[in-house]
Order: structure tokens, then C-alpha cells, then sequence
């Protein structure tokens, strides 16, 4: 396997305005990787609902966004931080319909179905850590060994 290389940056989620900055931002990268059209509307799909449960559910944050190249397999990925209250039952919050905002409750789990990786990590009080991957269609990834 080859070294895998990776450049970061962090964008602050703390109002209506970061999460257009945060869309346009992970849009803009997904192109410059290689993501196809179809590819970069699902990463930022995922992307607006991660950083919007950011602001509304965990009082703001931010997300740190990944660009990886590992030999010929390039690819995304984003982690959306809050210091927030947590989520009590990950699981519960998982399940599709399940939702504390009034909405249809498809929220992670619709994200969780845009990407190719995805995880959770959250205790009440200390806040909660989403982190989703992504990688270029056609190109193996170094997780499967699959396109």
C-alpha cells in the first residue's frame, strides 16, 4: 500500500452563514479530487445536514475536512464537532423517523446512506463527533479494494 497523504482544514459552524461556507467549501473539494457531479450533490447532501445538526442540535462547532490520497485512491473526509449536550441513544438517532427537531427524522441515517463510511461518537454532555468518508467512484477503495 502506498503512504497516504492528507491535507485538513477547519471551518468554524457557528451560524446560518457557515453552513452555506461549509457547503461550498466541501463542493469546491470533491471537484478538485475527482468526485463526479452525482458524487459531489450526495457528499454535500450529507454535508448540510451533518453541520446543520452541528449548529441547531449542538449549540455550533466545526468541521474538519480531509482530503486523502492513498496510491491512486483519493477521497474526503469530514467530521463535524460539537461540544454540545450529546445524544443520549446514538442508536436511537440512527434509526430512520426517529427526530428531536420535529422533522422526518431522516436526517443521520439519510447521511449515513450518501457516504461510504460513516460514524458516530457522542456522550451526554460532552458533545458528539460525526465523521463520514467518501471516495472517488471508479477508483479502489483502500478499505474494500472495491470501485
Amino acid at each position: 500500500m502506498h503512504a497516504r497523504t492528507a491535507s485538513t482544514s477547519r471551518l468554524p459552524i457557528t451560524s446560518d452563514s457557515d453552513l452555506a461556507w461549509v457547503r461550498q467549501h466541501v463542493r469546491q473539494a470533491a471537484a478538485e479530487v475527482g468526485f463526479n457531479l452525482v458524487q459531489q450533490t450526495k457528499l454535500v447532501t450529507a454535508t448540510s445536514e451533518l453541520a446543520r445538526n452541528t449548529l441547531v442540535h449542538g449549540g455550533g462547532g466545526h468541521m474538519e475536512a480531509t482530503v486523502l490520497r492513498e496510491g491512486v485512491t483519493r477521497g474526503i473526509r469530514l467530521s463535524f464537532i460539537d461540544g454540545g449536550p450529546g445524544i443520549a441513544d446514538p442508536e436511537l438517532a440512527m434509526t430512520d423517523g426517529y427526530s428531536t427537531g420535529g422533522g422526518l427524522g431522516m436526517g443521520l441515517s439519510g447521511a449515513k446512506r450518501l457516504v461510504a463510511e460513516f460514524t458516530l461518537e457522542s456522550r451526554p454532555g460532552q458533545g458528539t463527533t460525526v465523521t463520514v468518508t467518501d471516495w472517488v467512484s471508479g477508483v479502489p477503495s483502500p478499505r474494500t479494494g472495491a470501485p
